[in-house]
Protein backbone atom coordinates (compact mmCIF):
# COMPACT_ATOMS: atom_id res chain seq x y z
CA UNK A 1 0.00 0.00 0.00
CA UNK A 2 1.66 3.22 -1.16
CA UNK A 3 0.59 6.83 -0.65
CA UNK A 4 -0.07 7.41 -4.37
CA UNK A 5 -2.71 4.68 -4.66
CA UNK A 6 -6.50 4.49 -4.42
CA UNK A 7 -6.13 1.74 -1.84
CA UNK A 8 -4.29 4.11 0.49
CA UNK A 9 -6.81 6.90 -0.16
CA UNK A 10 -9.60 4.65 1.13
CA UNK A 11 -7.49 3.53 4.08
CA UNK A 12 -6.61 7.10 5.07
CA UNK A 13 -10.22 8.28 4.71
CA UNK A 14 -11.31 5.60 7.20
CA UNK A 15 -8.49 6.45 9.63
CA UNK A 16 -9.24 10.18 9.38
CA UNK A 17 -12.94 9.62 10.08
CA UNK A 18 -12.25 7.43 13.10
CA UNK A 19 -9.69 9.92 14.40
CA UNK A 20 -12.38 12.61 14.47
CA UNK A 21 -14.93 10.40 16.22
CA UNK A 22 -12.78 8.67 18.85
CA UNK A 23 -11.44 10.11 22.15
CA UNK A 24 -7.68 10.45 22.63
CA UNK A 25 -7.17 7.10 24.36
CA UNK A 26 -8.90 5.19 21.58
CA UNK A 27 -7.37 7.39 18.89
CA UNK A 28 -3.91 6.09 19.76
CA UNK A 29 -5.07 2.47 19.82
CA UNK A 30 -6.84 2.91 16.50
CA UNK A 31 -3.75 4.56 14.97
CA UNK A 32 -1.54 1.75 16.26
CA UNK A 33 -3.82 -0.88 14.76
CA UNK A 34 -4.03 1.07 11.50
CA UNK A 35 -0.24 1.42 11.39
CA UNK A 36 0.25 -2.32 11.81
CA UNK A 37 -2.40 -3.04 9.18
CA UNK A 38 -0.64 -0.61 6.82
CA UNK A 39 2.77 -2.20 7.43
CA UNK A 40 1.43 -5.74 7.31
CA UNK A 41 -0.10 -5.04 3.90
CA UNK A 42 3.45 -5.17 2.53
CA UNK A 43 4.30 -8.47 4.21
CA UNK A 44 2.89 -9.71 7.53
CA UNK A 45 6.32 -11.06 8.48
CA UNK A 46 7.66 -7.49 8.67
CA UNK A 47 5.48 -7.02 11.76
CA UNK A 48 7.57 -9.52 13.72
CA UNK A 49 10.71 -7.42 13.30
CA UNK A 50 9.08 -4.13 14.24
CA UNK A 51 7.58 -5.78 17.33
CA UNK A 52 11.03 -7.04 18.35
CA UNK A 53 12.52 -3.57 17.95
CA UNK A 54 9.63 -1.96 19.82
CA UNK A 55 9.72 -4.31 22.81
CA UNK A 56 13.52 -4.29 22.97
CA UNK A 57 13.90 -0.52 23.12
CA UNK A 58 10.85 -0.01 25.33
CA UNK A 59 12.32 -2.23 28.06
CA UNK A 60 15.89 -1.02 27.47
CA UNK A 61 14.66 2.54 27.87
CA UNK A 62 13.07 1.69 31.21
CA UNK A 63 16.19 -0.22 32.24
CA UNK A 64 18.44 2.74 31.47
CA UNK A 65 16.23 5.16 33.37
CA UNK A 66 15.74 2.95 36.44
CA UNK A 67 19.38 1.84 36.73
CA UNK A 68 21.41 3.55 39.44
CA UNK A 69 24.84 2.41 38.28
CA UNK A 70 26.46 3.77 35.14
CA UNK A 71 27.68 0.31 34.16
CA UNK A 72 24.13 -1.04 34.14
CA UNK A 73 22.92 1.90 32.09
CA UNK A 74 25.67 1.24 29.56
CA UNK A 75 24.75 -2.44 29.35
CA UNK A 76 21.13 -1.65 28.53
CA UNK A 77 22.24 0.90 25.93
CA UNK A 78 24.69 -1.59 24.41
CA UNK A 79 21.95 -4.23 24.29
CA UNK A 80 19.68 -1.82 22.42
CA UNK A 81 22.29 -0.63 19.93
CA UNK A 82 23.90 -4.02 19.27
CA UNK A 83 20.62 -5.87 18.81
CA UNK A 84 19.16 -3.22 16.52
CA UNK A 85 22.30 -3.03 14.40
CA UNK A 86 22.53 -6.83 14.27
CA UNK A 87 18.99 -7.10 12.91
CA UNK A 88 19.57 -4.28 10.44
CA UNK A 89 22.94 -5.67 9.40
CA UNK A 90 21.62 -9.21 8.91
CA UNK A 91 18.81 -8.21 6.57
CA UNK A 92 20.49 -5.32 4.78
CA UNK A 93 24.25 -5.86 4.79
CA UNK A 94 25.07 -9.56 5.26
CA UNK A 95 25.20 -10.39 1.55
CA UNK A 96 27.09 -7.18 0.74
CA UNK A 97 29.89 -7.72 3.25
CA UNK A 98 30.07 -11.46 2.60
CA UNK A 99 30.33 -11.00 -1.16
CA UNK A 100 32.89 -8.19 -0.73
CA UNK A 101 35.02 -10.38 1.55
CA UNK A 102 35.00 -13.31 -0.87
CA UNK A 103 35.75 -10.98 -3.80
CA UNK A 104 38.79 -9.75 -1.86
CA UNK A 105 39.88 -13.32 -1.17
CA UNK A 106 39.43 -14.11 -4.86
CA UNK A 107 41.67 -11.17 -5.73
CA UNK A 108 44.40 -12.80 -3.63
CA UNK A 109 43.91 -16.16 -5.34
CA UNK A 110 41.50 -17.85 -2.92
CA UNK A 111 38.48 -18.89 -5.00
CA UNK A 112 35.60 -19.74 -2.66
CA UNK A 113 31.83 -19.76 -3.00
CA UNK A 114 30.17 -17.48 -0.42
CA UNK A 115 27.01 -18.50 1.42
CA UNK A 116 24.49 -15.79 0.57
CA UNK A 117 21.02 -15.32 2.01
CA UNK A 118 17.87 -14.97 -0.06
CA UNK A 119 15.75 -12.81 2.22
CA UNK A 120 13.47 -9.85 1.58
CA UNK A 121 14.67 -6.51 2.95
CA UNK A 122 11.87 -5.30 5.26
CA UNK A 123 10.66 -1.97 3.91
CA UNK A 124 11.34 0.95 6.26
CA UNK A 125 13.69 -1.00 8.56
CA UNK A 126 16.49 1.58 8.27
CA UNK A 127 14.14 4.37 9.26
CA UNK A 128 12.33 2.86 12.23
CA UNK A 129 15.55 1.27 13.55
CA UNK A 130 17.28 4.66 13.69
CA UNK A 131 14.18 6.24 15.22
CA UNK A 132 13.95 3.61 17.95
CA UNK A 133 17.68 3.65 18.73
CA UNK A 134 17.64 7.43 19.18
CA UNK A 135 15.07 6.93 21.95
CA UNK A 136 17.37 4.81 24.13
CA UNK A 137 20.38 7.05 23.43
CA UNK A 138 18.39 10.15 24.46
CA UNK A 139 17.37 8.46 27.71
CA UNK A 140 20.98 7.47 28.38
CA UNK A 141 22.06 11.09 27.79
CA UNK A 142 19.32 12.29 30.18
CA UNK A 143 17.68 14.20 27.32
CA UNK A 144 14.35 12.36 27.55
CA UNK A 145 12.32 10.47 30.15
CA UNK A 146 11.35 6.89 29.30
CA UNK A 147 7.64 6.31 28.78
CA UNK A 148 5.84 3.58 30.71
CA UNK A 149 3.04 3.39 28.17
CA UNK A 150 3.89 0.58 25.74
CA UNK A 151 1.04 1.50 23.38
CA UNK A 152 2.35 5.05 23.03
CA UNK A 153 5.87 3.84 22.35
CA UNK A 154 4.68 1.26 19.82
CA UNK A 155 2.82 4.02 17.97
CA UNK A 156 5.94 6.20 18.06
CA UNK A 157 7.96 3.47 16.33
CA UNK A 158 5.26 2.34 13.91
CA UNK A 159 3.34 5.56 13.11
CA UNK A 160 2.30 4.83 9.52
CA UNK A 161 2.79 8.26 7.85
CA UNK A 162 6.54 8.13 8.53
CA UNK A 163 7.09 4.39 8.93
CA UNK A 164 8.38 3.54 5.45
CA UNK A 165 10.64 6.49 4.62
CA UNK A 166 10.72 8.89 7.54
CA UNK A 167 11.20 11.57 8.60
CA UNK A 168 13.24 9.99 11.40
CA UNK A 169 11.41 11.75 14.22
CA UNK A 170 12.79 12.11 17.76
CA UNK A 171 10.87 10.95 20.81
CA UNK A 172 10.89 14.45 22.29
CA UNK A 173 9.03 15.69 19.22
CA UNK A 174 6.65 12.85 18.30
CA UNK A 175 6.22 10.72 21.42
CA UNK A 176 5.24 13.77 23.45
CA UNK A 177 2.53 14.54 20.88
CA UNK A 178 1.29 10.95 21.05
CA UNK A 179 1.10 11.04 24.85
CA UNK A 180 -0.96 14.20 25.19
CA UNK A 181 -4.50 14.92 23.92
CA UNK A 182 -4.60 16.47 20.46
CA UNK A 183 -7.01 19.00 19.03
CA UNK A 184 -7.80 19.01 15.33
CA UNK A 185 -8.87 22.23 13.62
CA UNK A 186 -10.05 22.98 10.09
CA UNK A 187 -6.86 24.99 9.53
CA UNK A 188 -4.78 21.89 10.27
CA UNK A 189 -6.87 19.81 7.85
CA UNK A 190 -6.62 22.44 5.09
CA UNK A 191 -2.87 22.77 5.61
CA UNK A 192 -2.45 19.01 5.66
CA UNK A 193 -4.56 18.66 2.53
CA UNK A 194 -2.36 21.16 0.70
CA UNK A 195 0.81 19.28 1.68
CA UNK A 196 -0.68 15.96 0.56
CA UNK A 197 -1.74 17.48 -2.76
CA UNK A 198 1.64 19.11 -3.44
CA UNK A 199 3.52 15.97 -2.45
CA UNK A 200 1.31 13.86 -4.71
CA UNK A 201 1.97 16.25 -7.60
CA UNK A 202 5.72 16.08 -7.01
CA UNK A 203 5.55 12.29 -7.15
CA UNK A 204 2.98 11.59 -9.88
CA UNK A 205 3.71 14.36 -12.37
CA UNK A 206 7.37 15.25 -11.82
CA UNK A 207 9.24 12.28 -10.34
CA UNK A 208 7.47 9.46 -12.16
CA UNK A 209 7.66 11.27 -15.51
CA UNK A 210 11.36 12.02 -15.06
CA UNK A 211 11.88 8.31 -14.41
CA UNK A 212 11.09 7.75 -18.10
CA UNK A 213 14.19 9.78 -18.95
CA UNK A 214 16.41 8.33 -16.24
CA UNK A 215 15.72 4.60 -16.33
CA UNK A 216 16.60 3.87 -19.99
CA UNK A 217 20.00 5.55 -19.62
CA UNK A 218 21.02 4.23 -16.19
CA UNK A 219 19.59 0.77 -16.83
CA UNK A 220 21.36 0.51 -20.17
CA UNK A 221 24.87 -0.73 -20.78
CA UNK A 222 27.75 1.13 -22.44
CA UNK A 223 28.37 2.35 -25.04
CA UNK A 224 25.83 5.13 -24.54
CA UNK A 225 24.35 6.80 -27.64
CA UNK A 226 25.74 10.27 -26.92
CA UNK A 227 27.10 12.50 -24.18
CA UNK A 228 24.08 14.76 -23.99
CA UNK A 229 21.74 11.86 -23.15
CA UNK A 230 23.86 11.14 -20.07
CA UNK A 231 23.87 14.81 -19.05
CA UNK A 232 20.09 15.08 -19.41
CA UNK A 233 19.59 11.83 -17.48
CA UNK A 234 21.84 13.13 -14.69
CA UNK A 235 19.83 16.36 -14.42
CA UNK A 236 16.59 14.38 -14.59
CA UNK A 237 17.60 12.06 -11.75
CA UNK A 238 18.72 15.03 -9.65
CA UNK A 239 15.15 16.31 -9.71
CA UNK A 240 13.51 12.89 -9.77
CA UNK A 241 15.00 11.79 -6.46
CA UNK A 242 14.25 15.17 -4.90
CA UNK A 243 10.60 15.24 -5.98
CA UNK A 244 10.14 11.56 -5.15
CA UNK A 245 11.49 11.85 -1.62
CA UNK A 246 10.34 15.40 -0.86
CA UNK A 247 6.94 14.45 -2.27
CA UNK A 248 6.74 11.51 0.14
CA UNK A 249 7.88 13.72 3.04
CA UNK A 250 5.29 16.38 2.19
CA UNK A 251 2.56 13.75 2.06
CA UNK A 252 3.73 12.25 5.36
CA UNK A 253 3.71 15.68 6.99
CA UNK A 254 0.28 16.44 5.51
CA UNK A 255 -1.21 13.12 6.65
CA UNK A 256 0.17 13.70 10.13
CA UNK A 257 -1.25 17.23 10.11
CA UNK A 258 -4.72 15.91 9.25
CA UNK A 259 -4.46 13.55 12.23
CA UNK A 260 -3.43 16.33 14.62
CA UNK A 261 0.35 15.78 14.56
CA UNK A 262 3.10 18.23 13.66
CA UNK A 263 5.70 16.18 11.76
CA UNK A 264 9.05 17.82 11.07
CA UNK A 265 9.97 19.33 7.70
CA UNK A 266 12.44 17.04 5.94
CA UNK A 267 13.41 19.20 2.94
CA UNK A 268 13.97 22.93 2.74
CA UNK A 269 14.79 23.91 -0.87
CA UNK A 270 18.12 22.00 -0.94
CA UNK A 271 19.04 22.99 -4.49
CA UNK A 272 19.23 26.64 -3.43
CA UNK A 273 22.23 25.79 -1.23
CA UNK A 274 25.44 27.78 -1.64
CA UNK A 275 27.75 25.04 -0.35
CA UNK A 276 27.77 21.35 0.65
CA UNK A 277 27.33 22.15 4.33
CA UNK A 278 24.16 24.13 3.63
CA UNK A 279 22.93 21.38 1.32
CA UNK A 280 22.99 18.84 4.14
CA UNK A 281 21.13 21.27 6.37
CA UNK A 282 18.37 21.40 3.77
CA UNK A 283 18.38 17.83 2.37
CA UNK A 284 16.88 14.89 4.32
CA UNK A 285 17.08 17.01 7.43
CA UNK A 286 16.02 14.27 9.84
CA UNK A 287 18.82 11.93 8.70
CA UNK A 288 21.40 14.74 8.66
CA UNK A 289 20.52 15.67 12.23
CA UNK A 290 20.54 12.00 13.29
CA UNK A 291 24.01 11.44 11.82
CA UNK A 292 25.25 14.63 13.48
CA UNK A 293 23.81 13.98 16.94
CA UNK A 294 24.33 10.23 17.26
CA UNK A 295 27.34 9.49 15.08
CA UNK A 296 29.44 12.62 14.49
CA UNK A 297 29.12 13.85 18.09
CA UNK A 298 29.70 10.35 19.49
CA UNK A 299 32.99 10.11 17.55
CA UNK A 300 34.14 13.37 19.10
CA UNK A 301 32.72 15.92 16.68
CA UNK A 302 34.89 19.03 16.58
CA UNK A 303 36.10 18.71 20.17
CA UNK A 304 39.41 16.90 19.54
CA UNK A 305 41.30 19.01 17.06
CA UNK A 306 41.06 19.89 13.39
CA UNK A 307 42.42 16.61 12.01
CA UNK A 308 39.95 14.49 13.96
CA UNK A 309 37.16 16.89 13.04
CA UNK A 310 37.81 16.20 9.35
CA UNK A 311 38.11 12.47 10.05
CA UNK A 312 34.83 12.40 11.95
CA UNK A 313 33.08 14.41 9.26
CA UNK A 314 34.32 12.15 6.50
CA UNK A 315 33.52 8.89 8.32
CA UNK A 316 30.05 10.14 9.23
CA UNK A 317 29.25 10.71 5.57
CA UNK A 318 30.73 7.36 4.51
CA UNK A 319 28.49 5.58 7.03
CA UNK A 320 25.60 7.78 5.95
CA UNK A 321 26.18 6.57 2.40
CA UNK A 322 26.23 2.96 3.58
CA UNK A 323 22.93 3.55 5.41
CA UNK A 324 21.33 4.20 2.03
CA UNK A 325 22.13 0.79 0.64
CA UNK A 326 24.40 -2.24 0.54
CA UNK A 327 26.48 -1.32 -2.51
CA UNK A 328 29.85 0.29 -3.10
CA UNK A 329 28.23 3.08 -5.11
CA UNK A 330 26.45 4.28 -1.96
CA UNK A 331 29.65 4.08 0.08
CA UNK A 332 31.57 6.06 -2.54
CA UNK A 333 28.71 8.56 -2.80
CA UNK A 334 28.94 9.10 0.96
CA UNK A 335 32.73 9.43 0.75
CA UNK A 336 32.32 11.94 -2.08
CA UNK A 337 30.04 14.12 0.05
CA UNK A 338 32.35 13.70 3.02
CA UNK A 339 35.22 14.96 0.89
CA UNK A 340 33.12 17.92 -0.28
CA UNK A 341 32.34 18.86 3.33
CA UNK A 342 36.00 18.61 4.35
CA UNK A 343 37.17 20.72 1.39
CA UNK A 344 34.47 23.30 2.07
CA UNK A 345 35.56 23.63 5.69
CA UNK A 346 39.14 24.14 4.53
CA UNK A 347 38.33 26.90 2.04
CA UNK A 348 35.39 28.46 3.89
CA UNK A 349 37.46 31.29 5.47
CA UNK A 350 38.68 32.30 2.02
CA UNK A 351 35.15 32.16 0.58
CA UNK A 352 33.81 34.30 3.41
CA UNK A 353 36.48 36.91 2.83
CA UNK A 354 35.62 37.18 -0.90
CA UNK A 355 38.30 39.82 -1.36
CA UNK A 356 38.72 39.10 -5.07
CA UNK A 357 35.12 38.22 -5.80
CA UNK A 358 33.74 41.49 -4.41
CA UNK A 359 35.53 43.29 -7.20
CA UNK A 360 34.33 40.97 -9.95
CA UNK A 361 30.72 40.19 -9.05
CA UNK A 362 27.77 41.78 -7.33
CA UNK A 363 26.42 40.07 -4.22
CA UNK A 364 23.53 38.47 -6.12
CA UNK A 365 25.76 37.31 -8.97
CA UNK A 366 28.23 35.76 -6.52
CA UNK A 367 25.35 34.01 -4.74
CA UNK A 368 24.06 32.63 -8.04
CA UNK A 369 27.52 31.37 -9.03
CA UNK A 370 27.87 29.52 -5.73
CA UNK A 371 24.37 27.99 -5.98
CA UNK A 372 24.92 26.79 -9.55
CA UNK A 373 28.36 25.38 -8.68
CA UNK A 374 27.07 23.57 -5.59
CA UNK A 375 24.12 22.22 -7.58
CA UNK A 376 26.45 20.64 -10.12
CA UNK A 377 28.62 19.12 -7.40
CA UNK A 378 25.50 17.51 -5.96
CA UNK A 379 24.33 16.50 -9.43
CA UNK A 380 27.54 14.56 -10.08
CA UNK A 381 27.08 12.84 -6.73
CA UNK A 382 23.63 11.68 -7.82
CA UNK A 383 25.20 9.98 -10.85
CA UNK A 384 27.29 7.87 -8.46
CA UNK A 385 24.22 7.25 -6.29
CA UNK A 386 22.02 6.08 -9.20
CA UNK A 387 24.61 4.10 -11.14
CA UNK A 388 24.60 0.32 -10.93
CA UNK A 389 28.40 0.24 -10.58
CA UNK A 390 31.43 2.51 -10.61
CA UNK A 391 32.29 1.09 -14.04
CA UNK A 392 29.07 2.65 -15.27
CA UNK A 393 30.02 5.99 -13.70
CA UNK A 394 33.40 5.95 -15.48
CA UNK A 395 31.77 4.99 -18.79
CA UNK A 396 29.30 7.87 -18.45
CA UNK A 397 32.04 10.32 -17.52
CA UNK A 398 34.10 9.21 -20.51
CA UNK A 399 31.38 9.79 -23.11
CA UNK A 400 30.46 13.16 -21.57
CA UNK A 401 34.12 14.21 -21.65
CA UNK A 402 34.74 13.02 -25.22
CA UNK A 403 31.34 13.76 -26.81
CA UNK A 404 29.73 16.44 -24.64
CA UNK A 405 27.56 18.08 -27.30
CA UNK A 406 26.50 15.11 -29.43
CA UNK A 407 22.80 14.22 -29.42
CA UNK A 408 20.08 12.61 -31.51
CA UNK A 409 16.32 13.05 -31.88
CA UNK A 410 15.57 10.89 -28.81
CA UNK A 411 17.95 12.96 -26.71
CA UNK A 412 16.31 16.16 -27.92
CA UNK A 413 12.89 14.78 -26.95
CA UNK A 414 14.24 13.81 -23.50
CA UNK A 415 15.48 17.38 -23.02
CA UNK A 416 12.03 18.75 -23.88
CA UNK A 417 10.41 16.33 -21.42
CA UNK A 418 12.84 17.43 -18.72
CA UNK A 419 12.00 21.12 -19.19
CA UNK A 420 8.27 20.42 -19.38
CA UNK A 421 8.37 18.36 -16.20
CA UNK A 422 10.33 20.92 -14.20
CA UNK A 423 8.67 24.26 -14.89
CA UNK A 424 5.96 23.95 -12.16
CA UNK A 425 8.59 22.97 -9.57
CA UNK A 426 10.90 25.82 -10.57
CA UNK A 427 8.14 28.44 -10.34
CA UNK A 428 6.85 27.19 -6.99
CA UNK A 429 10.29 26.91 -5.41
CA UNK A 430 11.43 30.34 -6.58
CA UNK A 431 8.23 31.72 -5.02
CA UNK A 432 8.90 29.78 -1.80
CA UNK A 433 12.50 30.97 -1.68
CA UNK A 434 11.63 34.62 -2.26
CA UNK A 435 8.95 34.48 0.44
CA UNK A 436 11.21 32.41 2.72
CA UNK A 437 8.21 30.20 3.42
CA UNK A 438 7.60 26.62 2.27
CA UNK A 439 3.87 27.24 2.69
CA UNK A 440 3.96 30.42 0.58
CA UNK A 441 1.50 29.08 -2.01
CA UNK A 442 -0.90 27.96 0.70
CA UNK A 443 -0.61 31.37 2.39
CA UNK A 444 -1.25 33.25 -0.86
CA UNK A 445 -4.55 34.65 -2.14
CA UNK A 446 -7.51 32.47 -3.07
CA UNK A 447 -6.97 33.31 -6.74
CA UNK A 448 -3.34 32.15 -6.70
CA UNK A 449 -4.27 28.94 -4.87
CA UNK A 450 -7.11 28.23 -7.29
CA UNK A 451 -4.86 28.64 -10.33
CA UNK A 452 -2.23 26.47 -8.65
CA UNK A 453 -4.70 23.66 -7.92
CA UNK A 454 -6.27 23.75 -11.40
CA UNK A 455 -2.92 23.62 -13.20
CA UNK A 456 -1.60 20.81 -11.00
CA UNK A 457 -4.79 18.75 -11.36
CA UNK A 458 -4.77 19.20 -15.13
CA UNK A 459 -1.11 18.15 -15.40
CA UNK A 460 -1.60 15.09 -13.16
CA UNK A 461 -4.70 13.93 -15.05
CA UNK A 462 -3.41 14.57 -18.56
CA UNK A 463 0.35 14.04 -18.18
CA UNK A 464 0.78 12.09 -14.94
CA UNK A 465 2.32 8.63 -14.80
CA UNK A 466 -0.12 5.87 -15.73
CA UNK A 467 0.35 3.73 -12.62
CA UNK A 468 1.59 4.27 -9.10
CA UNK A 469 5.30 3.60 -8.60
CA UNK A 470 7.02 2.88 -5.32
CA UNK A 471 8.95 5.75 -3.76
CA UNK A 472 12.70 5.48 -4.34
CA UNK A 473 13.62 5.63 -0.65
CA UNK A 474 11.47 2.57 0.15
CA UNK A 475 14.47 0.46 -0.91
CA UNK A 476 16.59 1.97 1.87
Amino acid sequence: MIFNSFEFAGFFAAVFGLCILLPHKWQNRMLLGASYYFYGSWDWRFLILIWITTLLDYFCGLGIQNATEKTTRRRFLALSICTNLTILGFFKYYNFFTQSLFDLLGFWGLSLNPFLLHVVLPVGISFYTFKSMSYTVDIYRNQFQATRNLEDYALFVGFFPQLLAGPIERAKDLLTQISRPRTLSLDQVYEGGFLIFWGLFQKVFIADNLARIVDPVFSGKPPYPDGMSVVIAAYAFTFQIYCDFAGYSNMAKGIGRCLGFDIMTNFNLPYFSENPREFWRRWHISLSQWLRDYLYVSMGGNRKGVVKLYRNLFLTMVLGGLWHGAAWTFVIWGAYHGLLLVIHRLIEPFLKAKIVFNRLFSEKAWWLIRVVFCFHLVCFGWVIFRAESMAQVFAMAKIVATQPFTFNSETLMAGKRLLFGLWPLVLVQIYQYRKNDLMAVYQSSALVRSVFYLICIYLMVVCGAESGKDFIYFQF
